[in-house]
């Protein structure tokens, strides 16, 4: 209970979130490597994912190389890629990384949306004199939304957790107060970090659910995780 408190103290110290390294500006940069790695992610895998859906070829095969990602840890990843060349590129190994490690979740829950649109109404739209194109983001894609958002929301969630490792890179974020707490021996600010993580991802994962709320009926529904 003293360390709860401790943090809590921490967390309540304006101190803390001012000048350079406070909450505000770590709470900043771990936002912006979300989402520049979030809307990077969704530019390689929803394409992938709608077009090989609506195909119906290949797509098991990528969606199979993109689980690979799943096996192997983001933090060996990372590791990796700073032993290399790109190491020495700022924050690019971090991107990198958590890019690798969203796109799984987007191609998967992309992919299988697109396949489980009726096929009763591919046929129907066909019929009508629709062109491949005119089928694929006029039904195929309306209907599959609810998984494809679904997919956004998990890899939006994921990466907020996952993005602290960019402090062991050097990089910005939340996971910079927890590393210091580390190098102060101060354990009240490691479960300070922590906390801000976990609210952090807790926020994002009620606005994804907030905004699937405010959409049309036909358009929410459930995911693959």
């Amino acid at each position: 209970m003293n360390t709860l408190a401790d943090a809590w103290s921490w967390l309540t110290t304006s101190a803390n979130w001012s000048g350079d390294g406070g909450i505000r500006q770590r709470l900043g940069q771990h936002l912006f490597l979300t989402v520049v790695c979030l809307l990077i992610s969704c530019l390689i895998a929803l394409p992938v994912a709608v077009v090989l859906g609506h195909l119906g070829k290949g797509g098991a095969l990528a969606v199979n190389i993109s689980n690979i990602g799943r096996a192997v840890p983001t933090f060996a990843v990372l590791v990796l890629l700073l032993l290399t060349p790109i190491g020495g590129h700022g924050e690019w190994p971090t991107v990198i990384a958590l890019v690798l490690f969203a796109v799984p979740p987007l191609l998967t829950n992309a992919y299988v949306g697109m396949r489980e649109v009726d096929r009763d109404v591919v046929r129907a739209a066909r019929g009508m004199g629709m062109t491949g194109r005119q089928l694929m983001l006029g039904v195929e894609v309306p209907l599959a939304l609810p998984l494809i958002l679904t997919g956004v929301r998990i890899a939006a969630v994921q990466l907020v957790a996952t993005a602290t490792l960019a402090a062991l890179a050097g990089g910005g974020g939340l996971g910079r107060i927890i590393t210091a707490g580390f190098n102060l021996a101060s354990t009240a600010q490691v479960v300070a970090g922590a906390v801000l993580v976990a609210v952090f991802a807790l926020i994002v994962e009620g606005l994804f659910e907030a905004g699937r709320l405010l959409v049309p009926g036909r358009f929410r529904g459930g995911g693959s995780g």
